[in-house]
C-alpha cells in the first residue's frame, strides 16, 4: 500500500497509489492514513483516482481514518472511479463524506 501526502494552502491531499483497497491492505492503509494525517490540516482530501476496487474492509478503513481525525476535521474524497463510486452510493457512504468527481474540483471547492 503506497500513499503520498502534500499540502495545498489550507488543506492536505493524500493520494492512494494502489489500485485496490481491500482486506489484504486495509490495516496497512488505515495505519498509513493515521501517520500521514496526524497533526495535519483540518481538511484532508483523499485522492482515490488510482483505486479501481474497494471492498467492505477498505470502506471500513476509510471510515476509521475519518473517525481517527476527529469531528473537528474533515475528510473529503475525490476522483472515485465508477466502480468505487458505486460502492459508496450503494452503502450510502456518499452521504457521510463530501465526494468530488475530480481532485481539481475538490481543491477548488475546499480551498475557498
Amino acid at each position: 500500500m503506497e500513499l503520498s501526502s502534500r499540502s495545498e494552502e489550507n488543506l492536505q491531499v493524500v493520494c492512494v497509489h494502489d489500485t485496490r483497497i481491500d482486506a489484504t491492505v486495509a490495516i496497512e492503509f488505515k495505519d498509513q492514513m493515521r501517520a500521514k494525517t496526524d497533526g495535519g490540516s483540518d481538511i484532508v482530501v483523499l485522492d482515490l483516482t488510482a483505486v479501481e476496487f474497494i471492498d467492505s474492509s477498505g470502506l471500513g478503513a476509510i471510515v476509521a481514518a475519518m473517525k481517527h481525525m476527529g469531528q473537528a476535521r474533515k475528510l473529503a474524497l475525490a476522483g472515485l472511479t465508477p466502480t468505487v463510486d458505486k460502492v459508496f452510493r450503494l452503502t450510502r457512504m456518499d452521504s457521510v463524506f463530501s465526494v468530488f468527481p475530480t481532485l481539481d474540483g475538490a481543491l477548488a471547492d475546499l480551498k475557498s
